[in-house]
């Protein structure tokens, strides 16, 4: 069966290297992210996790940094340990922001593979509209 992706963006009225930091910034990440802590040094080949408690069930998600272009771009794998799935390769996600500003408003883009069927589609889409939608209003503030 094949695996759908989601394209998904936002316009922030903000300069391109604030956007940036609220997207890798631990302390900005935790205030519009349903309170996750994200732990990562933002370099190639290193690991990121993501970790919290949501209604009441401590979670640790994790993957790896594929690329990044800091400032600009960052892909890592993901897998969430609230998912129902195994641990393994296959049960990753690629998750990628890709930032671009012009005139001061910089658009975001996020994109997400390996989603199982379309109502899982529409399911993380809401969830990265409302967690964007939360970066938004704090950078614009």
């Amino acid at each position: 069966m094949e695996k759908l992706t989601l394209i998904t963006s936002i316009s922030i009225n903000a300069p391109q290297a604030e956007v940036w930091k609220g997207l890798t910034d631990p302390e900005i990440v935790k205030q519009y992210f349903f309170g996750t802590t994200v732990n990562s040094d933002w370099k190639p080949g290193s690991s990121i996790t993501f970790s919290g408690e949501w209604e009441g069930k401590a979670y640790q998600d994790k993957g790896t940094i594929k690329e990044i272009e800091p400032g600009k771009y960052v892909k890592y794998t993901y897998w969430s340990s609230m998912s129902g799935t195994e641990d393994k390769p296959e049960n990753y996600a690629d998750v990628s922001y890709s930032l671009d500003e012009n005139d001061g408003v910089t658009t975001l883009i996020l994109t997400q593979d390996n989603i199982k069927d379309e109502a899982s589609r529409k399911h993380s889409e809401e969830n990265w509209q409302m967690v964007l939608g939360g970066l938004k209003k704090i950078l614009e503030k």
